[in-house]
C-alpha cells in the first residue's frame, strides 16, 4: 500500500536546515527523548507527545515553523486517510466477531476436536485467527476467560496455555496487517502489502511455534504454579438462540487475508498492469476493498446468523469506532512526526550513515523500533517512529526487501514489553502475577517473538 497520488502531490517541500547531520542527529535524539519523558513520566496522551516532539524537531533542526506545520499535517493527513479507514473497518469487523458469539465458536469448535497434549497448539492456532481482526487489547479480553476455561478443565498449568494464546496475539499484532503498526510502516516505506502479509505469514508460523508451546514450557517453570483464576464470559458476549456457524465465521475472518494474498500471487504470475485479471484483484485485493468485503459478509454470517436485527446490526457499527478514536490519532500523529523527520533530511542523514557504518537498514530498522520500544512501551509509537527514520532507506529497495524492512521494524517494536507498557499491566491482572512473574513469562515471550523474527529475516533477506 502506498499513498495516492494526489497526497504524493501535495507533499510539502522539504524543509529547510540550516544544521550539520550532528545537528540533526541531536534533533532526533531530543525529540524521541521528550516523547519519551512526556509519555512515560508526565503521561501525556501519544497523541500529544508526538504532536509536540514534531515541533522540538523541527525547532533544533532549525527549521522554519510556518513549514513545520504544514509538514506535519500533511504527514498527519496522509497517514490517517490511508490508514485509518482501515482500523475503522476492522474494528467494525473485530465487533461483530465479538457480540456475534463468533470468537466463542472458533474456541468451542476447535477445543471439542483437541486432545490434552495438543492444547497449546489449540490455543495458538485460536489466537492467531481471531488475532487476524482484532486489536491486541480486545484480543485479551476475548480470550482470557478462554484460556482460564481451558486451563481450569484441562487440569493444565495457566503458562502451558497462556503464552501460546498471548504469542498468537502479538506475533499478530506486530508483523500482520491489518493492525495499525505493520499497516503504517507499509504506508511509510511505500512496501507492497500483499507481499508484506505473505512474507509476514512465513515468519510468524515458526516465530508462533517457538515462542508459544515451546516456550511456554520453560516460562511454566520459571514461573512457577499459578492458582487458575475464576473464568469468566467474554465482553460483552451474551448466551442467545442463535448462532453462527464454525465455517461461516472462519470464512469471514479469512477473507480479507485470502483477497489480498490473492492480489500478490496475481501481480507475481500475471504481471501485466492492463490485463483483465490484475486490474480486477488490484481492486478487490486492495485493504480497503477487502476490509469493506469482510465487514459486508460479517453482517450476514455474523450479525444476521446471530439473530440480530438490522437496528443491532448498525447499532454494534457505531460502538465499534469509539474506542479506536485514540488510536487513530496517535496513529496521524506518528505520521506528522513521521514527515517532519522526513522533510527535515532525517531520513537522508540515516543513509549516509549507515552506508559509512555497513550496518544492514533491516538490522537498524529493528534496532531503532527496539530502543523506541524499551523507551516509550508503545509498539504502535516504535513501528511509527522507526518507519519515518529509516523510510529513505527504502527507497532503492526491491518489493520483497522493503516489506522484510517493514517486518524487521515490527518485530523489534515487540522487544521487551516492561512496566511501561499498557499490555504489561493488562496480563499480569488477568493471569493473577507478580510484576516478578509478569517479567519471566510474558516480557521474555515478547523478547523472543522479537529476537525469533528477526533471525528468520535477517537469512530470509539473502535469499529472496
Amino acid at each position: 500500500m502506498s499513498l495516492s497520488p494526489t497526497l504524493l502531490a501535495a507533499a510539502p517541500p522539504a524543509l529547510p536546515h540550516t544544521g550539520s547531520n550532528t545537528q540533526l542527529l541531536v534533533a532526533v535524539l531530543l525529540s524521541i527523548g521528550a516523547i519519551v519523558l512526556l509519555i512515560t513520566r508526565l503521561k501525556l496522551h501519544p497523541f500529544l507527545a508526538l504532536t509536540l516532539g514534531s515541533a522540538l524537531l523541527a525547532i533544533v533542526a532549525r527549521a522554519p515553523f510556518d513549514k513545520l506545520l504544514t509538514s506535519f499535517s500533511t504527514g498527519f493527513g496522509a497517514t490517517v486517510a490511508s490508514v485509518g479507514l482501515l482500523i475503522g473497518l476492522g474494528a467494525m469487523l473485530g465487533k461483530l466477531l465479538a457480540d456475534s458469539g463468533g470468537a466463542n465458536i472458533i474456541a468451542d469448535t476447535v477445543l471439542a476436536r483437541t486432545g490434552r497434549r495438543a492444547l497449546p497448539w489449540a490455543m495458538a492456532l485460536i489466537a492467531a485467527l481471531l488475532g487476524l481482526p482484532l486489536f491486541f487489547e480486545v484480543g485479551v479480553v476475548l480470550l482470557i476467560p478462554i484460556v482460564l476455561l481451558v486451563a481450569r478443565r484441562g487440569n493444565l498449568p495457566l503458562m502451558r496455555v497462556g503464552i501460546p494464546a498471548l504469542a498468537g496475539l502479538s506475533v499478530l499484532h506486530g508483523l500482520i496487517p491489518p493492525h495499525p503498526g505493520p499497516l503504517v510502516a507499509v504506508d511509510a516505506l511505500h512496501a507492497d502489502l500483499g507481499i508484506t502479509l505473505a512474507l509476514g505469514l512465513l515468519i510468524a508460523v515458526p516465530t508462533l511455534i517457538i515462542a508459544g508451546p515451546l516456550f511456554a514450557r520453560v516460562a511454566e517453570r520459571w514461573v512457577g504454579p499459578l492458582a487458575v483464576p475464576e473464568a469468566t464470559a467474554p465482553a460483552e458476549t451474551e448466551q442467545r438462540e442463535h448462532t453462527p456457524s464454525f465455517g461461516a465465521v472462519l470464512a469471514t475472518i479469512l477473507l480479507p487475508v485470502v483477497l489480498m494474498l490473492g492480489k500478490a500471487l496475481v501481480d507475481v504470475v500475471v504481471d501485466d498492469p492492463k490485463a483483465g485479471l490484475q486490474r480486477a484483484f488490484d481492486f478487490i485485493g486492495s485493504p480497503l476493498i477487502a476490509l469493506l468485503a469482510a465487514v459486508l459478509l460479517g453482517m450476514l454470517t455474523l450479525g444476521r446468523a446471530a439473530g440480530f436485527s438490522k437496528a443491532r446490526i448498525s447499532t454494534t457499527m457505531e460502538k465499534s469506532l469509539g474506542p479506536i478514536a485514540g488510536i487513530v490519532f496517535i496513529v496521524g500523529a506518528g505520521g506528522g512526526f513521521k514527515q517532519t523527520l522526513i522533510d527535515v533530511g532525517v531520513g537522508n542523514a540515516v543513509s549516509e550513515w549507515s552506508s559509512k557504518w555497513h550496518i544492514s537498514a533491516l538490522l537498524l530498522g529493528w534496532l531503532i523500533a527496539v530502543l523506541i520500544r524499551l523507551a516509550t512501551g508503545s509498539a504502535t509509537v516504535a513501528t511509527i517512529t522507526a518507519a519515518g527514520i529509516v523510510a529513505p532507506l527504502a527507497a532503492d529497495m526491491s518489493s520483497t526487501h522493503a516489506a522484510l524492512l517493514v517486518l524487521a521494524i515490527g518485530s523489534g517494536s515487540l522487544f521487551f514489553s516492561h512496566v511501561n507498557d499498557a499490555g504489561f499491566w493488562l496480563v499480569k491482572e488477568y493471569f493473577g502475577m507478580s510484576v516478578g512473574q509478569t517479567l519471566k513469562s510474558w516480557s521474555v515471550m515478547e523478547t523472543v517473538i522479537s529476537v525469533v523474527a528477526i533471525a528468520l529475516i535477517m537469512p530470509l533477506s539473502l535469499i529472496i
